[in-house]
């Protein structure tokens, strides 16, 4: 089953037609009487250190020209036109996406808009984790990088492959097999740094707020959060003289958490009469466990599963670790999805298809099996996250070394989701696919998101430094917001 929630090819055709080139982050074209002042900042060796908002991943994997037009890479072309000096990146070797370990592919193609929802590219992925392409790089964002990675080494060793303990995106671009992204960002001897705090929260909140595989968010001890961040940024510090601090985007607001919704289900009677009739007995058995006073009235109305329809409507089937243990009694805890939970992109993948290909008897994801944890956020998590976010945010921006900018990515993601952001003729809402600010993961950027937050950035380099890079004419219209299959 696909779950189609846009149906608007004709209008993303057009976008095509005007949308697609892909912008030269060299090519500059500053009022005629523009001159550039870099005022007390010196931007001759700029290094960028973050994660998949940084490193030019957008559509659900870094790509070529996703990567060309990343707000490093965006900002370092600007920058050069004020005592900038070159700016390098890992870049993979096409615009299909995805990763390979050993010849086996490790992550899948990037996503485009197929008329009816997000898809894979046709291609085959041809970055191979193994062909190495030693760095360092000016810009020393990685993929999917976690706070603590920054920091610790083995995460871009080869021998860490066979275990999963290393990341492939780092193997490759890595100087060494024992390098750190830290390490790798401070050989260069940078004159300026931007710094984004890793992907810890988007991959929290995408294993519902399990922490599979990475282990729950951890702010506190040696292998917290803040040790990868507070570590990172004393380092930079003690020997860059400038630099940017990014705060952490709320994952739980973007389109990733709030497109697909609850009741996504379509049936044919036939189908529902069937499930209703084992769904009965479920409800059933609640109303007995009530009777023993094993749960509350309050927790059957949540449990109790309503009833089935010809339609396209029926809610989800999740999981719910909150319920009450009823095992024992042959009750899973399980429950129909409502307007509170969030149900990921992620989950689209899963919805309708078998939950064991081997035994059909295990039923359909999110029809006749419940989602399990990954894929879906329970109202608790959500408030988990936004706390614990709040927290580290806070820590981030007490964390600020003097004379540095603060630069709130996480305020301009509010205010995209928001109020949106009206820029250069353009209105970039929180809105998939058409909103332009969100590629089609939900969460990272498209290139033009990424522009729009080069411009702001360098609004803030301003405010701080007195220079006037804000002034020579970024156009965040000249980015493209979405890439066909097969360019």
């Amino acid at each position: 089953m696909k779950i189609k929630y846009l149906l608007l090819s004709a209008f993303l055709f057009a976008l095509w037609s005007c949308e697609t080139d892909i912008e030269n982050p060299d090519a500059n074209y500053p009022d005629q009487y523009y001159s550039a002042d870099s005022g007390d900042a010196d931007f001759s060796t700029y290094v960028s250190m973050g994660s998949n908002i940084t490193a030019g991943v957008s559509d659900n994997s870094p790509f070529a020209a996703a990567q060309m037009n990343s707000y490093p890479n965006i900002m370092a072309s600007y920058m050069s036109m004020a005592g900038g000096g070159e700016f390098t990146q890992p870049y993979v070797s096409d615009n299909v996406g995805g990763m390979l370990v050993g010849g086996q592919q490790f992550w899948g193609p990037r996503l485009y808009f197929d008329g009816a929802g997000p898809a894979q590219v046709s291609g085959v992925p041809s970055t191979e984790a193994t062909n190495l392409v030693p760095g360092p790089y000016n810009n020393m964002a990685i993929p999917y990088a976690l706070a603590i990675t920054y920091v610790a080494p083995g995460f871009g060793s080869t021998s860490g492959l066979a275990t999963n303990s290393a990341n492939p995106w780092f193997v490759r671009a890595a100087s060494s097999d024992g390098a750190t992204m830290l390490g790798d960002a401070l050989m260069q001897q940078p004159t300026f740094v931007t710094f984004e705090p890793g992907n810890d929260f988007s991959s929290y909140a995408q294993f519902g707020a399990s922490g599979f595989p990475f282990g729950p968010v951890v702010l506190d001890g040696p292998t917290g959060m803040f040790a990868g961040v507070v570590g990172s940024i004393q380092a930079l510090s003690a020997s860059v003289p400038n630099g940017v601090i990014t705060t952490i985007p709320d994952p739980t607001i973007t389109p990733d958490w709030n497109t697909v919704t609850h009741d996504v289900i379509p049936l044919d009677q036939g189908t529902a009469d069937q499930i209703n009739a084992v769904f009965g007995a479920v409800n059933a058995g609640l109303v007995v466990a009530q009777a023993f006073g094993l749960i509350t009235a309050n927790e059957v109305a949540l449990r109790a599963l309503t009833p089935r329809v010809a339609g396209a409507n029926n809610p989800v089937l999740i999981e719910d670790e909150t319920l009450t243990d009823l095992s024992f009694l042959g009750l899973p805890s399980l429950r129909d999805a409502n307007e509170n939970d969030k149900i990921s992109l992620l989950a689209t993948q899963f919805i309708g298809n078998p939950a064991d290909g081997s035994n059909p008897a295990n039923g359909v994801w999110g029809v006749t099996a419940p989602l399990p944890d990954i894929g879906v956020l329970l109202p608790s998590e959500v408030q988990e996250i936004q706390t614990l976010l709040a927290t580290a945010n806070g820590a981030i921006a007490g964390s600020v070394p003097d004379g540095w900018a603060l630069f709130d990515l996480h305020g301009l993601y509010n205010e995209v989701v928001t109020t949106g952001v009206f820029e250069d003729d353009f209105n970039m809402t929180g809105d998939l696919v058409f909103g332009g600010f969100f590629s089609l993961d939900g969460f990272n950027p498209t290139s033009r998101g990424s522009a729009l937050i080069a411009k702001r950035m360098l609004a803030a380099i301003d405010a701080t430094y007195g220079s006037n890079l804000s002034e020579a004419g970024l156009d965040i219209g000249d980015y493209p917001t979405n890439y066909p299959d097969g360019i």
